[in-house]
């Protein structure tokens, strides 16, 4: 295990960014359990948390001489590991019959999909969410979300029912959270960025 005084650790990391197997070895022990535990967080599978652990330290492997001493050790270790996650529920988030686990493990944060969207103004993504939906749908969410206007309002000016403005404002919702959760980047990765700091 590395050894807790700081300057010993910053010597296993310079002797990592050398070469050194052994370092790359001790940095292992120290630094793989943790990283497991938040992979099986987020995957809920043993096997593909330990995929992608043995993943992350090839890259870490790989880029050692890109190391900078100068910076967080443990920051720069666990950004790859976000950005390896990410690339794992991106993957996942193409394939159809995959998007029920993406959906299960990130349940909660799907619950607030919306809160994301309009706390956080994301205009750009929830402009091309919008884009995806019919257009009478799209017509009936920006007067009801995003103008304010009220169903009975939207309904009259429409010449429709309220429970067809109703209806049609579920659906919106329901696209257009879907679209920003198996779409964005962003939210992918702030999802991600969550889980790793539990």
């Amino acid at each position: 295990m590395l050894n807790k005084d700081l300057e010993k650790e910053n010597e296993w990391i310079f002797q990592l960014k050398n070469g050194n197997k052994h370092a790359f070895k001790v940095i292992y022990e120290h630094y793989s359990n943790g990283i497991f535990s938040k992979l099986l967080r987020m995957t809920k599978d043993e096997t593909i948390s330990d995929d992608l652990l043995q993943e992350i330290f090839i890259k870490v492997w790989e880029r050692k001489a890109h190391i900078n001493q100068d910076y967080s050790f443990k920051g720069w270790i666990y950004k790859i590991a976000q950005n390896s996650v990410f690339d794992y529920y991106r993957k996942l988030s193409q394939d159809e019959k995959l998007r029920t686990q993406l959906t299960i493990t990130f349940a909660d944060l799907y619950e607030h999909t919306d809160e994301y969207l309009f706390e956080k103004e994301r205009y750009q993504i929830l402009n091309e969410a919008i884009l995806q939906l019919p257009a009478q749908r799209q017509i009936i969410f920006k007067r009801c979300k995003l103008e304010g206007k009220s169903y009975a309002d939207v309904a009259e000016s429409l010449n429709i029912s309220v429970s067809t403005v109703s209806g049609q404002m579920v659906k919106a919702m329901k696209s257009i959270k879907d679209y920003v959760f198996y779409n964005s980047k962003e939210f992918l990765l702030f999802c991600l960025a969550i889980y790793f700091k539990r």
